[in-house]
């Protein structure tokens, strides 16, 4: 009889193996890297613009070039990944995505520095899949919840670190550093996945199905690049409004053509899976509240507070430390609970979170309001991201990569709208107040909070529902 420290895994590594937890670090590494680079050129952006005499356009695409491939190509990215190997995937993806951020923090014009945060989504939408599918098939039941709360942890994280981060190196440094810093961590990931990560033995040597990924990745590609362009135009205007409607055009021709293949990019079966669903749906949520209270947040801290780069970067502290705190509680319940019973509360802590967001005036202080909001979206982080992650990969067997680009793809569509819907909601109130300038954005961010926090609200009820009795484990 087989006993639990000799059972083998998928990747090779014995349940009693130590280096299943260097395998951990390394995935957690890359996750937290891509999470951190998310948001760590936000605040370094006005020293860019200065420093490589960038347009308004060209200073937008710096944020909106990484986004853009990384949500386009993570399906794609999972397929590969699955085609590959996930540990050949992410020693590709953290290779090319080292070299990217050196080109990044080497650049001598907005051309290079947009070409290499191209590059570092593509290589970027190669690893969130293959690390997600590696840390899935890694741990057997009894330590899923410690090792997706660990990660989860360092994920929920990265945005907050990389406003942090991105404050301290832009103000003491330079913004190139802000690229800098990503060679030797990617170095560190690098390492540890040849030493700990072994290859799988069932790699799928099927074909990729071209038709669907291109299909997949022009109608994201479409999605995304529209949902961005709403931050500058009109929702009615036809730089909105062609993207959107070509994008939903071909992701509904990618159903129809998923539903006949054989071999799809992404199995539409996996959808059957009640709680995966609701987590799918939960990350749109969780992507529409975070980034959008992030950048309401941001905004602030700095233009009604006060605050420099570096203090308002470290005034986001709280967030992750909320996050670890829920996490240890969680971790011991995810396999022991319905879905449904943890991202339910954690949808409307964050919603909850919104709410006082929306009550905050220029008249509040750090201590304690903006500290309660920060920990109410930690919170709820602690409880929706540890499941999400844990749930849109189980029992998804050799289709774990693209069941994790799909969670993965949720989040980019939703920190998108919630982006260009919230802040175009937040424009328009502020046009309509009257007030001082200070005064008039203080109401527009309050304003469109408070419908986000209306909508997680709703998220929550949703996700309750459409996740069902269904067990997870």
């Amino acid at each position: 009889m087989t006993t639990p420290a000799a059972q083998v895994g998928r990747d090779g590594l014995t349940v009693g193996d130590p280096r299943r937890w260097w395998a951990l670090a390394a995935v957690a590494t890359a996750q937290l890297m891509l999470a951190v680079d998310g948001t760590i050129m936000n605040i370094a952006l006005p020293s860019t613009t200065r420093d490589l005499a960038l347009s308004g356009t060209a200073t937008q695409w710096v944020v909106t070039a990484y986004v853009l491939s990384f949500g386009a190509l993570l399906l794609l990215g999972g397929r590969i990944g699955q085609r590959l190997g996930y540990r050949r995937a992410l020693l590709l993806g953290l290779t090319g995505f080292a070299l990217a951020s050196l080109m990044g923090g080497l650049a001598v014009s907005g051309g290079l520095l947009i070409g290499a945060r191209t590059a570092q989504g593509v290589f970027g939408a190669l690893m969130t899949p293959a690390a997600l599918a590696l840390l899935s098939t890694t741990f057997p039941a009894t330590e899923r919840g410690r090792a997706f709360g660990i990660f989860s942890t360092i994920m929920g994280s990265g945005s907050a670190i990389g406003v942090i981060a991105g404050g301290l190196l832009t103000e003491y440094l330079s913004w190139r550093w802000a690229m800098f810093v990503n060679v030797p961590i990617a170095g560190f990931a690098l390492l540890v996945t040849v030493f700990a990560v072994r290859s799988h033995r069932d790699e799928d040597r099927s074909p990729i199905d071209l038709t669907g990924a291109l299909l997949a990745t022009a109608g994201l590609c479409a999605v995304v690049y529209g949902l961005s362009a709403a931050k500058t135009h009109a929702w009615s205007g036809p730089g909105t409004l062609v993207p959107l409607s070509v994008g939903v055009v071909l992701l509904t021709a990618f159903v129809v053509v998923e539903s006949r293949r054989r071999a799809p990019l992404f199995p539409l079966s996996l959808l059957r899976n009640r709680p995966r669903s609701a987590a799918y749906l939960a990350m749109l949520a969780w992507g529409i509240a975070i980034v959008s209270a992030f950048l309401f947040l941001s905004f602030f801290l700095q233009d009604v507070l006060g605050y420099g780069a570096a203090r308002a970067g470290l005034a986001f502290l709280p967030y992750p430390l909320a996050i670890q705190l829920g996490v240890r509680v969680v971790r011991r319940r995810m396999t022991q609970l319905q879905a449904r019973t943890l991202l339910t509360p954690g949808l409307a802590l964050i919603g909850a979170g919104l709410f006082l967001l929306s009550r905050l005036t220029v008249d509040a202080s750090y201590l304690p309001d903006v500290v309660v909001v920060f920990l109410l979206l930690g919170l709820g982080t602690s409880l929706v991201l540890p499941v999400t992650n844990s749930t849109v990969t189980l029992g998804a067997g050799p289709h774990s990569g693209v069941a994790a680009a799909m969670g993965a793809t949720s989040q980019q569509i939703g920190a998108g709208l919630g982006t260009a819907w919230l802040t175009a909601l937040a424009a328009s109130a502020a046009a309509s107040y009257g007030g001082s300038a200070r005064d008039s954005a203080a109401y527009g961010y309050t304003q469109a909070s408070l419908v986000a926090g209306g909508t997680l609200i709703a998220a929550a009820l949703i996700v309750w529902f459409v996740a069902g009795r269904a067990r997870r484990s």
